[in-house]
């Protein structure tokens, strides 16, 4: 979501000027791949470029390709095929074939007004693209892209019926999978290559803590570009420092975030009264990864008194209960802690494990 927010923010500097623009973005990847499937990258015909398709050994060549896309005003696909170095004239650290699908971006084209969608509203997104085109289709173009509205299970600007149905039908697939993918569309003899991307909301951090230890917390999710919310004596921490906060809670008032299942929870207020309160409210709600900060005694104390009172944790609760949070690195400082949490955080997310990637057997990605 941030690489959409600083596309968008780019966009919106230069949308006044006379200026042309295009949208490099991934469609396929085979084998390994310093970006994924999605990652994007908005080109003014200047150079001005914000966002990437690669880890920086593509873009250049992205870049003048999406010029050329601009000056014809016709959408292209480009295969990067990364194991052929010599072809490609530069050293890369990958070894896999990337699509690059390169869209003009015109006053009349719905992309950017996508992006917005995603940005300024918070749940998930789908937005299918055409990314490949064999054979001729009537209403049907290369880099055609169509933003599916879940609330109305509708397409604004899809005008072919069956599409609109073929697509629709493979949302569902998307969604269970949680995971974007590209399907073949065929119709009358051609056939249309049709990416569906999944886009979530950012990921929402609530922090229940008011003491100097949340600052590097701040500091990490603002780096993260995740939404946040804190809940503590807001009088107590310096203003300076919460510039970045989205949502402020004091602690004496009942109003506190919207939990959703992308939010993580870290319960931080150094106070064990108050820890075991808030754990015993937001276990009851869907968030994924509830931290707790504090040695492990402290947390089976807590265990251990909630028993005598006759509540007792579920399996599935006591999955999304990390208790003492954070990833085994031998963080001792505050800022060094905050790293050891959000790697937990992201591991929890993603369902890994949080081993050193050398110790894997495998590709670092899922392949498809």
């Amino acid at each position: 979501m941030k690489e959409i927010k600083s596309i968008i923010q780019l966009y919106n500097t230069y949308k006044s000027s006379d200026e042309k623009c295009a949208i490099a973005q991934v469609v396929r990847v085979e084998e390994s791949s310093y970006r994924r499937e999605g990652a994007r990258m908005l080109v003014f015909e200047s150079g001005v470029f914000e966002g990437g398709i690669s880890g920086g050994c593509l873009e250049g060549d992205a870049l003048q390709r999406s010029q050329i896309a601009i000056l014809k005003q016709q959408p292209s696909i480009v295969t990067y095929d990364t194991s052929k170095e010599k072809e490609i004239g530069v050293g890369l650290g990958c070894n896999g074939i990337i699509d690059v699908l390169i869209s003009p971006i015109s006053e009349a084209s719905p992309v950017m007004s996508m992006l917005q969608k995603c940005v300024s509203q918070r749940g998930e997104h789908i937005i299918a693209t055409v990314t490949a085109l064999s054979g001729t289709m009537d209403s049907v173009s290369l880099g055609e892209s169509f933003y599916y509205d879940a609330e109305t299970s509708t397409f604004g600007n899809c005008t072919d019926q069956r599409l609109r149905e073929f697509i629709q039908d493979k949302i569902s697939e998307v969604n269970e999978a949680k995971k974007s993918k590209t399907f073949h569309f065929k119709s009358k003899g051609a056939t249309a290559s049709i990416f569906i991307e999944l886009i979530p909301p950012q990921f929402h951090l609530a922090v229940y803590g008011d003491n100097y230890d949340v600052y590097p917390i701040l500091e990490m999710a603002k780096v993260m570009d995740w939404e946040v919310a804190l809940v503590g004596n807001i009088q107590k921490l310096k203003k300076e420092k919460l510039q970045t906060v989205g949502h402020l809670y004091p602690k004496d008032l009942k109003e506190r975030p919207k939990i959703d299942n992308r939010t993580a929870i870290i319960l931080m207020a150094h106070d064990y009264k108050t820890d075991a309160a808030n754990l015993l409210e937001l276990i009851k709600s869907p968030a994924p990864y509830i931290g707790s900060l504090g040695p492990r005694k402290r947390f089976d104390k807590m265990i251990g008194e909630l028993k005598s009172t006759g509540f007792e944790f579920s399996t599935e609760e006591q999955a999304r209960i990390f208790a003492p949070c954070g990833l085994e690195i031998g963080a001792n400082t505050p800022e060094e802690i905050a790293i050891s949490i959000f790697g937990e955080i992201l591991s929890a997310f993603s369902g890994s494990s949080g081993r050193m990637l050398r110790d894997k057997s495998g590709p670092i990605h899922e392949r498809s």
